[in-house]
């Protein structure tokens, strides 16, 4: 699984995460897709410098879409990891830019997005969405704490429902919480690390 962090930045959060998930059997992977961060959500993780890596860039945006390509086969070449059976996981910016990927590049076996957020035209695009997914949302996402009007929990709900409509496989858990709190709340990360490793089990070991 490749893990993708938000707006942010790169952080030990992240680096934990993937710690944390290796323990279902799976082989995790936090990567530094960005150099620095924006945005109010910096309060609720600690900063890990990257500075050889390229600048902030929207989640839609190609050459996103390439750096992921370039993490994606890297992670492919890793001793121990099938290359048929990759993931991506991204919280917030993260999840936007392994959604476009998924839906531009494919070829990913499972996807979890945490906080994601989505526009209307990448709702309409959920009967092209091939991978199963694992969405993860707050129901109180907001601004304040990092959110954005396209991160509102209504906007995950209308994503959740056009999948279920084009007959996608979906999962989803919301959280009295908000865009960040998974990183604030010891309680919503041990939930969130249990589900994760659920869904990773169900897709990717067997």
């Amino acid at each position: 699984m490749l893990i993708l962090h938000g707006s942010h930045g790169f952080a030990e959060e992240y680096v934990r995460l993937a710690r944390d998930l290796a323990r279902s059997g799976v082989v995790a992977v936090a990567a530094c897709w960005f150099e620095g961060g924006v945005g109010s959500g910096a309060r609720f993780v600690k900063s890990l410098p990257c500075p050889d890596a390229p600048p902030i860039i929207l989640a839609g945006n190609p050459a996103a879409q390439e750096r992921v390509g370039a993490l994606v086969a890297a992670v492919r070449a890793l001793p121990g990891v099938r290359p048929d059976r990759v993931a991506l996981l991204g919280h917030s910016r993260g999840g936007g830019a392994a959604l476009a990927y998924a839906l531009g590049a494919g070829g990913v076996r499972a996807l979890v997005l945490n906080s994601t957020g989505y526009p209307p035209e990448v709702v309409a695009r959920a009967p092209d969405v091939a991978a199963p997914i694992l969405l993860l949302h707050g129901t109180r996402d907001d601004p304040a704490d990092g959110g954005s009007a396209l991160t509102a929990v209504d906007r995950a709900r209308a994503f959740e429902a056009a999948l279920r409509a084009a007959g996608k496989e979906v999962d989803a858990t919301y959280f009295e919480a908000g865009h960040n709190d998974v990183f604030a709340s010891a309680a919503q990360y041990d939930a969130t690390v249990r589900r994760v490793s659920a869904f990773l089990r169900q897709q990717l070991i067997p």
